[in-house]
């Protein structure tokens, strides 16, 4: 049976449904009842190390490196092997150290964890582990208490539950026994069931478990959770940029293989060479170190998140995060602080503001002892603005009789007494409330208006009223209530973070456009949504029932237009990630159990730290600090590190094609190789080594202004033209050294190659004009600077030449090596000025 039709059910009815009663179960019962219903468990995911550790090796560019390594040792390759070997221990390690570290930390921070259980079983009350409760057991509940199952109030005394991990609603709830007279549409309306990991903030209950585990409804939530197959952005486009580089290597060196077997006389010995010289140069196009540069550069960014208190789950995340251009998030505790505050006050007649507030706190029996923690928003709020004056009234004063907050009443009241004086006084809904006052009528009109005026800005109101106490109405406090006198209204905002318009703004200017998804009724998100600049109007806001009443093609063009999305349940947060996953890359920040599956589907899922454990297990980055500024820090620091990567893809792929194509091309036009293998490889080495301190680049900031994705036909076309201008340049140094002998040929163009590497370099990582980008970082100039050193003095030393088959360069070739990589430069930087500014604007 469902939540819904326990609702409905009377108290009787419950009981037989369930075979229990007041005295709970006995142990006998609850022993053959768990054989049908297992333990009150979830099991969420634990990540073991093993599960991070493989996690690592799942990526198409190791699966081509673990493939180089054998063939490497069969040919005999023995250092490229090795160097293969040390890039994929690099790359693994790193990303397991980081993701490991995150998962213990946030093991660390596992805090909606229900430990145990008042429970009521053989007619006696003990303590339990909430995990072995089954349907039909009594529980009985208290403040401070999270709700151990789903189950349905049998009585309650002031009985008020925190649904924000399920509803999104910051504002506390007030639940009771009464049966429902059909049954509830939503967890809104389920005033009299509890439901498991919210949280209790006032009064006490007795209830009955309806739902435990799997089977209650955040075990729904978790099973939709479950069922959700995300593949993440970097895994789709690196997948897309493996398999395009394996076909055009594998396409080409077919078409050379083949063309050296029909052009050349083919022997034994020399078809073994021509096999090696294929492999060789087959594994120098291949951007081995793209794990590496990745990684070091996903570290990187995970390092200054920490520094800003984010978590990152999946080191990948970081760079999912650059690529997204819309965020949905809910508005409380992100874009507002999630604490309400008093906003106005309108005093009636002759009381003042003061005598409004002093009231109020006099109503609440939180508020009589200074520290006293109280168990709902507004009476937080009224506390924050208590004076001295005010605060020695209330310690004067004391409570003789009270009827708590009741969803049906809509109004409080007590009776105070202080010194000689007692007092009758009421707070509520001013729907209620107005109809027990005598002065109200001559201040109908102001009140309105001003009632209308909070509403448009999603304000929460109260209305307190008061009369002397008659000598008999202690007993009978709630036929006391009548001939009162308004003593005027309080409203309460959930204000705005002093950081959320600026963060907006600069989403704005990142290209992410942000969207509300809450809990909260249309006024108070919609007022929200108006305050930040989300929207223009208060009918700009659509709720999720709305949404989704609509035809399937409105719903798609209602996501695109509507910034503000009220009164939306788990289910339809997730339909509206994946409406809007049609078109776009987008992040989710959530926080309660009902997230998680949204958090799952999302290109990158965002929770803050005291998430449900639900929503933190299909989470990839944890905010330990909750702020929409923290989130734009993330977005700009993924974007960053994709700059980076893509610079590197670019830069070898430009570089490394260009060489293989001329190398390829001049194996046909002379009867020697142009380049040994171990030359090939030792080029590929000593270029790719400042390749990886590419990941501490600093970024110009043109380039962060947009979401960024792999494209690869643009990165296919740049590699193809600055490559042909590379290609162009080596037969430039094939045709002035080829008549100098093999070893003058190998020794300069290796030189050449990786000098026009190192340059290139410099020119790729930015649009503009080499010397109009950003300074390059530190560390690539060192690298670079090393790598040119030893590209230059390898050739000079005679066990060098001895091992790679050089031989010692002249002064007029070191000359003729610097001139054509300067004339190559300057030609790259033209073509690029050119290419940007003509085909890729």
């Amino acid at each position: 049976m469902t939540w819904q039709k326990y609702a409905q059910l009377k108290e009787a009815e419950i009981f037989g449904e369930l075979q229990t009663g007041l005295t709970g179960l006995s142990n006998a019962e609850v022993e053959k009842l768990r054989i049908d219903s297992g333990y009150n468990e979830l099991g969420t995911e634990t990540k073991r190390w093993y599960d991070i550790l493989g996690r690592q090796f799942k990526s198409p560019f190791i699966y081509i490196l673990l493939a180089i390594v054998p063939l490497s040792v069969f040919f005999g390759e023995m250092l490229d092997a090795i160097m293969v070997i040390i890039f994929i221990v690099i790359n693994v390690g790193l990303g397991f150290f980081q993701e490991f570290k995150s998962e213990k930390m946030l093991a660390i921070l596992s805090n909606y964890v229900v430990a145990r259980a008042r429970v009521r079983r053989d007619k006696k009350e003990s303590m339990i582990p909430s995990r072995e409760l089954v349907p039909g057991d009594v529980v009985i509940l208290e403040t401070g208490d999270i709700v151990p199952a789903d189950a349905r109030v049998l009585s309650a005394q002031g009985l008020t539950i925190n649904e924000s991990v399920l509803t999104g609603e910051s504002v506390p709830v007030t639940k009771d026994s009464v049966a429902c007279a059909t049954a509830p549409a939503d967890v809104y309306a389920a005033q009299n069931i509890v439901f498991s990991g919210t949280t209790v903030v006032g009064g006490k209950a007795e209830v009955v478990v309806i739902g435990i585990g799997k089977m209650s409804f955040i075990g729904s939530i978790a099973r939709l959770a479950a069922d959700t197959v995300r593949v993440s952005g970097f895994e789709k486009g690196i997948g897309h940029l493996s398999t395009f580089i394996l076909r055009l290597i594998f396409g080409t060196l077919a078409l050379v293989f083949a063309a050296n077997l029909i052009i050349k006389p083919i022997t034994s010995s020399s078809l073994i060479e021509l096999i090696i010289f294929s492999i060789a140069l087959a594994i120098s196009v291949i951007p081995e170190a793209l794990p590496v540069v990745t990684t070091f550069s996903l570290s990187r960014g995970a390092l200054h998140l920490a520094k800003k208190k984010v978590v990152v789950k999946r080191l990948s995340a970081i760079e999912d995060l650059g690529g997204i251009d819309i965020l949905c998030t809910d508005k409380t505790g992100t874009i507002t602080e999630n604490e309400l505050s008093v906003a106005e006050i309108l005093p009636i007649d002759d009381y003042h503001k003061d005598d409004v507030i002093l009231a109020a706190a006099q109503a609440s029996p939180f508020l009589y002892e200074a520290g006293k923690e109280p168990n709902n928003a507004f009476d937080s709020a009224l506390a924050k603005v208590i004076t001295k004056t005010e605060r020695a009234v209330l310690t004067k004063s004391h409570i003789v009789a009270e009827i708590p907050f009741d969803p049906v009443r809509r109004r409080n009241a007590v009776l105070v007494v202080s010194g000689a004086n007692a007092n009758v006084i009421v707070r509520g809904a001013y729907e209620e409330v107005s109809l027990l006052c005598t002065n109200i009528s001559g201040h109908n009109k102001e009140i309105l208006a001003w009632l209308k005026n909070e509403g448009e800005h999603g304000r929460r109101v109260i209305v307190v009223a008061k009369r002397k106490a008659k000598q008999n109405e202690v007993n009978d406090l709630a036929g006391a209530e009548h001939d009162l006198l308004c003593v005027g209204l309080i409203s309460f905002v959930d204000p705005l973070k002093s950081t959320s318009h600026a963060a907006i703004t600069e989403a704005k200017q990142l290209g992410v456009t942000v969207k509300i998804l809450t809990g909260d009724g249309p006024e108070v998100a919609g007022a929200i949504g108006l305050e930040v600049g989300l929207i223009e109007k208060n009918d700009e806001v659509i709720t999720g029932a709305e949404l989704f009443a609509l035809p399937p093609d409105e719903q798609t063009q209602a996501v695109e237009t509507h910034a503000v999305f009220a009164r939306v349940n788990p289910s339809e947060k997730y339909q509206i990630i994946k409406l809007l996953q049609s078109k776009h890359h987008v992040g989710f920040l959530g926080e309660g159990i009902n997230d998680a599956p949204a958090l799952k589907i999302a290109e990158v899922g965002l929770v803050v730290a005291e998430a449900s454990d639900v929503a933190r297990s299909a989470a990839d980055v944890v905010l330990l600090k909750k702020s929409l500024e923290v989130i734009i820090d993330g977005i700009r620091e993924g974007r960053i590190v994709f700059v980076n990567t893509l610079t590197y893809i670019k830069s070898t792929l430009a570089s490394n094609l260009g060489n293989f194509y001329a190398v390829a091309v001049a194996s046909l036009l002379i009867d020697y190789l142009p380049m040994l293998p171990l030359q090939i490889l030792l080029l590929n080495l000593l270029s790719d080594f400042p390749m990886i301190a590419i990941a501490t680049d600093r970024v110009d900031a043109q380039a962060l202004k947009k979401p960024k994705q792999y494209d690869i036909k643009e990165i296919a076309l740049i590699a193809t033209v600055l490559g042909l201008v590379s290609s162009l340049f080596d037969f430039i140094y094939f045709a002035y050294f080829k008549n100098g002998g093999p070893a003058t040929l190998q020794t300069n163009w290796f030189m050449g190659s990786i000098i026009t590497e190192l340059l290139f370099l410099f020119s790729i990582r930015t649009r503009r004009w080499s010397w109009q980008g950003r300074r390059p970082s530190t560390t690539i100039l060192i690298l670079t600077l090393g790598a040119a050193l030893v590209t230059i003095v390898i050739p000079l030393l005679s066990w060098s030449r001895e091992i790679f088959k050089f031989t010692l360069p002249s002064k007029n070739d070191y000359l003729a090596v610097f001139i054509i990589a300067a004339l190559y430069f300057v030609t790259t930087e033209v073509v690029k000025w050119a290419y940007y500014k003509w085909f890729n604007k």
